[in-house]
């Protein structure tokens, strides 16, 4: 598994500390966040998932404790959009150039808004996927708020 992709590379040119952690993916996990979470074994609050989706049709890359789920009407009217729905995974990859349960927030093909659920930034650290599935970088929550120039907002149901 290479451990150079997209999104250290971009962490590392936007000057950003990080560590690099590898685990063994499960494909066929129920949930690919608390999977990466147990075999960290790390608490799944410090546990980002990334997710892919569309609000009134636009992309918006959303970041959310692995053991959350998104409320959809939370996160349209943070992005003060209608509606928002969840973004179909060959969709998801052809955006973001990564493979789903491997897409990372950094060094997406194409920037797009980003979301970050605000009790992210409670912990002195978090892991997110580093752009490969079984890769995950380990950083400061505000590093990933900063870098992303996220929106952080109440977006878990």
């Amino acid at each position: 598994m290479s451990k150079a992709t997209p999104a250290t590379r971009a962490l590392t040119a936007a000057g950003v500390a990080f560590t690099v952690h590898t685990y063994d993916y499960d494909p066929d996990a129920e949930s690919i966040g608390l999977q990466a979470a147990s075999a960290l074994g790390e608490d799944p609050a410090r546990v980002l998932k990334t997710l892919m989706a569309l609000v009134d049709g636009k992309p918006v890359c959303v970041i959310v404790p692995s053991d959350q789920e998104v409320s959809m009407k939370k996160l349209a009217a943070v992005v003060s959009g209608k509606s928002a729905q969840m973004m179909k995974p060959p969709e998801a990859e052809r955006l973001t150039g990564y493979k789903v349960g491997g897409i990372s927030p950094f060094g997406q093909r194409k920037p797009v808004r980003t979301v970050i659920e605000q009790s992210a930034l409670a912990h002195d650290y978090v892991y997110v996927n580093g752009g490969q599935r079984g890769l995950q970088v380990r950083l400061s929550p505000g590093d990933v708020r900063d870098v992303l120039k996220a929106i952080v907002a109440e977006l878990v149901a």
